[in-house]
């Protein structure tokens, strides 16, 4: 549930059938680098987030806040480089943030401090240049399932503040981006999946609520932010009736979505760059249309 080489598409890569999108791009001229920013510390343990903005922006721009994978247990904050660094040079402000791993704890650890994030970014958005009424959350596999849980309304209970101390709260996120991320972890796959057990510090047969509370279908109502999903439909870890799920949900809530399923992609397929610059130009046709 993040970044790895699945067989075939390593297999097509290294027969030079598929290119490899260039996943540590170096930070252009035209681009501000705001690294290593403290925004939760927990123990002594610094929770830290970056933040890429044009050198030439006179006015605010949205904030794309993007979220890596890795099974909730690996992966870092600058897995995305060739998003955040592509969308800054669109005029976006983009930012990639840390969160506790399942070294660190168990669910619900991670959620906890994308919230916190998302707060922390409310509050210091005058100090970066982003609007902070257009936030738009992007998160792949087990970032894309923080991405829906915080978007959907996990620990709505537990409200935020914005910069003038009023209260708001994560739904404010204006727009998500699901790419192979899994949303329902009651199916029978998934509460048989050891990487999700291992997550959940728990077993079906004990705590099935647990479960249930860690899915963002949990969540869904009709308020949703508009959803983007994109799927290979050769994902092994994540199957594709995960994202079929969702989109179903969305439909029948009335939530306002567009789903692209990949034929034949695995896991992880945006590190192809064909599939990458599909992806892109998706995005970028759903933020203009929700964020702009």
């Amino acid at each position: 549930m993040g970044y790895y080489f699945t067989p075939p598409l390593y297999a097509a890569i290294w027969l030079k059938i598929e290119k490899l999108a260039d996943l540590e791009p170096a930070v252009p001229e035209n681009i501000e680098e705001i690294k290593d920013i403290e925004y939760k510390n927990v123990n002594g343990k610094s929770l830290q987030l970056d933040i890429y903005r044009p050198k030439n922006l006179n006015k605010p721009a949205p904030l794309l806040l993007f979220i890596h994978g890795g099974s909730w247990k690996s992966g870092k904050r600058s897995d995305y480089l060739v998003y955040l660094l592509s969308y800054a040079q669109k005029g976006y402000i983009t930012a990639t943030v840390s969160y506790r791993l399942l070294k660190d704890g168990p669910y619900p650890a991670c959620i906890e401090d994308i919230n916190d994030a998302i707060s922390w970014l409310y509050k210091n958005a005058g100090s970066f240049g982003y609007d902070s009424s257009r936030i738009a959350l992007i998160g792949g596999s087990a970032g894309a399932h923080l991405a829906l849980l915080a978007s959907y309304g996990w620990g709505k209970n537990e409200m935020i503040t914005d910069s003038t101390g009023s209260a708001v709260h994560t739904r404010m996120v204006k727009a998500v981006v699901d790419i192979y991320g899994p949303v329902d972890l009651t199916t029978e796959y998934a509460r048989n999946q050891s990487l999700v057990t291992s997550f959940l510090a728990s077993k079906w047969e004990e705590s099935p609520e647990v479960f249930r509370e860690a899915s963002p279908v949990t969540y869904l109502d009709k308020n949703d932010p508009p959803t983007m999903i994109l799927q290979g439909t050769a994902d092994r870890l994540v199957p594709a009736s995960q994202s079929d799920r969702l989109k179903e949900m969305l439909d029948s809530l009335d939530v306002p979505n567009v789903y692209y399923r990949l034929p034949g992609w695995p896991h992880t397929m945006d590190i192809a760059l064909r599939v990458n610059k599909y992806c892109q130009t998706k995005m970028d046709e759903f933020f203009r249309q929700y964020l702009n």
